[in-house]
């Protein structure tokens, strides 16, 4: 029974794999799931989760305890075994005969102990408490981040697979291209017009194009099994097409103010504020510790749990740290060390995070511009293969001059793919250092992202 339930399971699996490889996926899917299943952001969740229990455990420090507590002990010292039967209210008067004090005979004592502890005012564990609900939110915060690095992931994976799917598409064009020119050549040599070479050289481009269509496949299913790999998957998933950020929209200046509001800048700010916290820490050393308890206690010579004598106690307790050696003084300084560094470091990322919405800023207008370039570059090679085609059937050119303009064609055709694949890239990149991505690609009530889709020019 349990090997066919196994069984049952691994087909399940199977099934699911393969349903994931068939299916095309736009950005948005992907990025739930990924989200969903990507083992970093899994691990990420489980730390924040940690820091919600260290919290906890924060706060216990101003909660009352409660104890129960059950001790025995037999002894014949004078002192402990006089205790024990005052404590039992056993104690007769032939217990202060001089033999009986000075040599007892040993005594059992079944002690059990209900307990409590509440503090009253603990200025360290009220510190302690404010630090572990800044870590949890510094935990959170970095776990945004950590989602938007793995949405921009996704989306340079994505971009990745739709570009290897048009490489291969532009090399199987190619393929197409080569052996036509063949066919053209063969056409002139059967007619006599042509050199045999000329379908030699032309064979040869052929050969070379089929070459560059099985490295085309290679890439697209490397791509494909990296974005699987991102979304947590074995298998290769494949991509519905180019729903990713077309164009900017926002000015830089609106980049900008948006970029100071970057998860990692508030988290750095919560280290920050928790550094401040440990100084805080620090200085709770010179406040005293009030608190108070009271126990209820049962003594019996015969049993655990007995309740021969019975007695209770309440207690009210006041420490002051007098003089600790100059710790204290030494904490704090060091505590305010490490304020003025987180302070540094938090600063130093401001100016980073605007250095990087400029970079990525320039990065994108860049990009536009050497996508038109190529756009434009594609449309000239393919006119000049047209008219070097038109010489060469005419006897006015030769073979090599129509492959040459050829390999330029395809050249033309993968720089615009890769031109445009880094622009739309370039554009995920600025809206991650701006600390928007994930904002501009969360799916809408209607299913739909809020990108446009981008058609590629023919």
């Amino acid at each position: 029974m349990r090997r066919f339930v196994l069984l049952i399971a691994v087909i399940v699996v199977s099934l699911q794999s393969h349903a994931h490889a068939g299916e095309r996926l736009t950005l948005a899917d992907a990025l739930q799931t990924a989200l969903r299943d990507n083992p970093r952001v899994r691990a990420m969740g489980w730390a924040v989760k940690a820091r919600a229990g260290e919290k906890g455990v924060a706060l216990s420090h101003l909660l009352p305890t409660v104890a129960v507590e059950e001790r025995f002990s037999r002894t014949d010292n004078p002192t402990y075994s006089f205790m024990a039967k005052l404590n039992q209210e056993r104690f007769e008067a032939s217990d202060f005969a001089i033999d009986s004090l000075n040599d007892p005979d040993p005594v059992n004592n079944y002690q059990t102990i209900f307990s409590f502890r509440q503090p009253v005012f603990a200025k360290k564990a009220i510190v302690g408490l404010d630090m572990a609900g800044e870590a949890l939110r510094t935990a959170e915060l970095e776990l945004e981040r950590l989602k938007e690095k793995i949405a921009l992931d996704v989306t340079r994976a994505y971009v990745g697979v739709v570009s290897a799917r048009e490489y291969l598409a532009v090399a199987e064009r190619g393929l197409e291209d080569a052996r036509e020119h063949v066919r053209i050549a063969q056409s002139r040599f059967d007619a006599g017009l042509g050199l045999y070479s000329d379908v030699l050289r032309a064979r040869v481009a052929v050969y070379e194009a089929e070459r560059a269509v099985v490295e085309a496949r290679r890439g697209l299913d490397v791509a494909r099994r990296q974005l699987g790999l991102l979304l947590g998957m074995d298998s290769p998933v494949d991509v519905a097409g180019y729903d990713v950020p077309a164009e900017m929209t926002v000015t830089i200046d609106e980049y900008l103010a948006s970029a100071v509001k970057r998860t990692d800048v508030l988290a750095m700010e919560s280290r920050y504020e928790n550094a401040r916290n440990a100084v805080r820490l620090a200085e709770a050393e010179y406040f005293p510790v009030i608190g108070m308890g009271g126990s209820y206690e049962l003594d019996d010579h015969d049993s655990p749990f007995g309740s021969e004598g019975r007695s209770w106690q309440v207690m009210a307790f006041l420490k002051v740290n007098v003089f600790d050696g100059f710790r204290r003084e030494k904490e704090r300084s060091v505590a305010l060390n490490r304020a003025k560094e987180a302070l540094e470091y938090l600063e130093a990322l401001r100016k980073q995070v605007a250095f990087e919405v400029h970079s990525a800023y320039l990065r994108v207008e860049e990009t536009e511009r050497k996508y038109s370039l190529a756009m434009a570059s594609v449309k000239s090679a393919e006119e000049g293969v047209r008219l070097v085609e038109k010489r060469y059937q005419n006897s006015l050119a030769p073979i090599v001059s129509l492959l040459d303009a050829q390999v330029a064609l395809d050249r033309a055709r993968a720089e615009a793919v890769a031109m445009r694949g880094e622009h739309l890239v370039a554009l995920a990149e600025l809206e991650f250092a701006s600390g928007r991505l994930l904002e501009r690609i969360s799916p809408r009530a209607d299913g739909e992202t809020v990108f446009p889709q981008v058609d590629m020019p023919e």
